[in-house]
This record gives structure tokens, C-alpha cells and sequence, in this order.
């Protein structure tokens, strides 16, 4: 053990010795199971001209996740499953793909946004899919301010979303960005404090280790912070967002995996990058990459 990591553990240990119980439950949680890593990938990341060359490149380098976008997924519904037939993939999440915004201040619009999420929802619970990814509105988007946007969706878009979620057997999955994409849902905490406001079984979050780069802290302190609601990962490297470990030593995700580990985590990691090399080998060097870190938190 080096010098500098011995004084930081000893200084961990002395700080939860000093903690009350209940602070010291939440700080270092207990997890009623093992975290596992699946790592996903999203369709147009992988190489492949079709479906089956995709399926095949994943499986030979241990992708499980395949996480297609949400735009027209209602008529691939047949096409996916026959895809999937005799193979390990499964389905991961949805991202995105709606028409309208969410936090739009037209209301016509966010009812627009409501009813195209209820159709990839649909397509998604037939998929077997953890739930159908939103931003509630980007930056170029005319959204409401904060605080008003942040009721309309706790009391009314979310809640409508959740009810549809779970009758289709899926879920709708929060996603904060940095504050070059979003006003509004920067932080894994805040979409945690509104998952707790809803309090709805189908409404959820996830988190983007290319956002929490330049929003979080702490990557460890935003995944327990999210744990109770967390559902899906997006990773890319840190620095140019293209595959891990394409940035070199800037590609650490080793605070972000002992807290994926601290609360259990049995979801997706998935790619959400480009690459500046050739992928067949760029995303075998990232998930060897990965991998190593996984097993060093």
C-alpha cells in the first residue's frame, strides 16, 4: 500500500468511527447483494452492418447490454426479440427517441413529450427493457424555469409516466446532464430528490460518467446518493467522451465503481461515445479497461 493511500484509509476510518450510526449506515452502506458488472453498449456504437454482426462482435468481448435508441422502437419490437433468440444479450435501457419536452412551457408540447414516451414505454416493457431514458429539457429547448419545472414534473409529467411504466412493465429513467446541455437535472442527487418526491416504482434515475465529470464531486458520493432509484449507467472517457481509456490517465472510474459496488448495483454500464480509433479495437480495450477498474474498487 502506498504512503498517501494509507493516511487516506486511516483518515476514512477515523471519520466513520466518529459517525453516528445512522450517518455511518448511509456513508458505508451494506448491500443485501454483490454488485455485479454488465456492460452494455448502445447501438450505434457497436460495429456491425446489421443486427447479427452487432450481436456477434458483442458476445465475443462479454457486452450483455444492448441499449438501441427510442425513435420508431415500436416497429423493431419483433425484429429485437427474434435478434436476441439464443443469445445472452438482453435489452438494457431505451435512450430517448420522444417527440416534445418533458419541461417544455407550452403544455401541448410536454403533452406531446407525455404520450410518445407512453409508446416507447410500451415497446420497452415488451423488450424486457430497465426503462425508457429522458432529460426533462435541454438548454435550446424553452423550458420552464426551475422551480416551476420542477413542480409541473414532480406532480404531473412524472406521475402520469410512472402509472404507464409500471403497467407495462417497465420504468422511466431520469438522466442529469452537465450544464453545457441542461439548465434543469444536473446532479445524480437532484434526480434522487425527485425521484423521492414522486415516490413512484416507475420513475427512476441513472448516471453519466461523461456529465458527473464536470457536475459531481464525488462520483462514489453520487451513485449512493442516487442508490435507491439508480437503474442505469452511461460511461465514456472523460476528456473527449469517446471510448475509456482513450484519455489515458483521465479514464479513472474507480471512485464511481466502489460506489456502484457500496449499494449493490445489478444494472447497466453502458457506452455512450465515440472513438477516434477503430472500434473492433477500441471497445475491447475499454471493456479490459473497465474490467481492471471494476475489480480495483
Amino acid at each position: 500500500m502506498q504512503r498517501r493511500d494509507f493516511f487516506k484509509l486511516s483518515a476514512m476510518a477515523g471519520l466513520a468511527a466518529a459517525l453516528t450510526p445512522a450517518a455511518r449506515a448511509f456513508t458505508i452502506p451494506d448491500p443485501a447483494q454483490k454488485a455485479v458488472l454488465k456492460i452494455s453498449a448502445q447501438e450505434g456504437v457497436v460495429p456491425g452492418n446489421n443486427l447479427k454482426e452487432k450481436f456477434d462482435f458483442m458476445e465475443a468481448n462479454g457486452i450483455v447490454g444492448f441499449e438501441p435508441g427510442g425513435g420508431g422502437l415500436g416497429g423493431r419490437v419483433e425484429e429485437l426479440k427474434k435478434a436476441m433468440e439464443g443469445r445472452k444479450i438482453k435489452v438494457s435501457a431505451i435512450c430517448a427517441g420522444f417527440k416534445g419536452v418533458p419541461m417544455s412551457k407550452d403544455k401541448a408540447i410536454r403533452e406531446e413529450a407525455v404520450e410518445s414516451i407512453k409508446e416507447i414505454m410500451t415497446a420497452a416493457g415488451a423488450l424486457g427493457s430497465t426503462g425508457v431514458i429522458a432529460v426533462p429539457a435541454f438548454n435550446n429547448q424553452n423550458g420552464l424555469e426551475n422551480k416551476e419545472g420542477r413542480e409541473v414534473m414532480v406532480k404531473d409529467v412524472l406521475p402520469r409516466l410512472g402509472e404507464h411504466a409500471v403497467k407495462v412493465g417497465t420504468r422511466l429513467i431520469l438522466e442529469p446532464l452537465n450544464r453545457g446541455e441542461a439548465f434543469f437535472l444536473r446532479q445524480v442527487a437532484d434526480a434522487a430528490s425527485i425521484c423521492r418526491d414522486v415516490n413512484h416504482p416507475g420513475v427512476a434515475l441513472m448516471g453519466d460518467f461523461w456529465h458527473m465529470t464536470w457536475e459531481e464531486t464525488s462520483d462514489f458520493a453520487a451513485f449512493v446518493a442516487g442508490a435507491k432509484w439508480l437503474w442505469h449507467v452511461h460511461i465514456a472517457s472523460r476528456k473527449q467522451r469517446r471510448m475509456p481509456g482513450e484519455d489515458g490517465e483521465a479514464d479513472n472510474y474507480v471512485d464511481g465503481f466502489r460506489g456502484l459496488k457500496a449499494i449493490g448495483y445489478q444494472q447497466y454500464i453502458s457506452f455512450e461515445c465515440g472513438s477516434t480509433g477503430p472500434r473492433e479495437k477500441t471497445i475491447p480495450a475499454a471493456c479490459d479497461l473497465i474490467r481492471e477498474q471494476w475489480a480495483q474498487a
